[in-house]
């Protein structure tokens, strides 16, 4: 089962207030005994004498609807599964300002890069970011100096702070 989730308890605490008001109890000792402000305390009654008990009910946060419909949200991975090199990108490697580009041009809807990472980690995948690296790269020159002329360019621990 797990623990109660937070609107739960806060609504049975809102509850619990109501009822304590009902059987004569003061704001402020209502406050105290239930670890809240007095200005809470003042809302909730406000909100029960208006809506009755429904107003003490937990309202979970609406949020901004989303851009892509549940449809279109299911059809991520195939947009993802056709590959970066299907919408013209070099390489097939998705980064979230790519996959913002191919939503767009799937289905219309712009979103912002960041909240496609969001999309994405919703489905349970992640998006790469790709390594750039120079073509002229020389990987042989590079470990030669990894190995050789690194270690006499670092620092060399100081005799005196050894002791």
């Amino acid at each position: 089962m797990g623990a109660p989730k937070k609107a739960d308890w806060r609504e049975e605490r809102r509850k619990r207030a109501w009822e304590l008001k009902q059987r004569g109890w003061k704001q402020k000792d209502i406050a105290v005994a239930l670890g809240v402000t007095e200005g809470a305390i003042s809302q909730w009654m406000k909100s029960g004498r208006e809506k009755g008990e429904e107003g003490l009910k937990a309202h979970p946060a609406k949020g901004a609807t989303p851009r892509l419909t549940a449809e279109q949200q299911a059809r991520l991975p195939e947009v993802l599964a056709k590959g970066a090199v299907a919408y013209g990108f070099p390489g097939d490697v998705w980064t979230s300002r790519r996959l913002a580009v191919a939503i767009k041009r799937e289905f219309g809807v712009s979103y912002h890069p960041d909240h496609c990472g969001y999309l994405v980690r919703k489905m349970g995948l992640s998006l790469q970011k790709p390594v750039v690296r120079a073509s002229q790269r020389n990987e042989q020159a590079i470990a030669h100096w990894k190995n050789q002329q690194w270690p006499q360019l670092k620092k060399k621990p100081n005799k005196k702070s050894a002791q």
